[in-house]
């Protein structure tokens, strides 16, 4: 395989485990926990984005990769203890009563 085909292939990977991540933490029923990993994973992946060594780039990829399984975990677990919405999320209310 050639080198930019490599590259190809890890932007690829990269991309795909961003997308992964977003979605996983969109799954929280915590609000705060939610928007706390969507931030983190949009600052891990910012902070790395000019990273040039391959060794490095697949080392943060396995990172990211532990990460995604655990908030798996977690997101699995916070739907067992589900709260009320808080008032930033939006919460639907019932027109008409007084």
């Amino acid at each position: 395989m050639s080198v930019p085909a490599l590259q190809r292939d890890t932007a690829f990977q990269v991309r795909s485990l961003f997308r992964s991540l977003l979605r996983q933490s969109s799954q929280f029923s915590n609000y705060n926990f939610r928007e706390y990993a969507r931030r983190r994973t949009r600052d891990a992946f910012h902070e790395h984005q000019h990273e040039t060594e391959d060794r490095r780039i697949q080392e943060l990829i396995q990172d990211g990769l532990q990460n995604l399984r655990m908030m798996k975990r977690q997101t699995v677990i916070s739907q067992f203890y589900q709260v009320d919405k808080l008032v930033v999320e939006g919460q639907k209310t019932v027109s008409g009563a007084h």
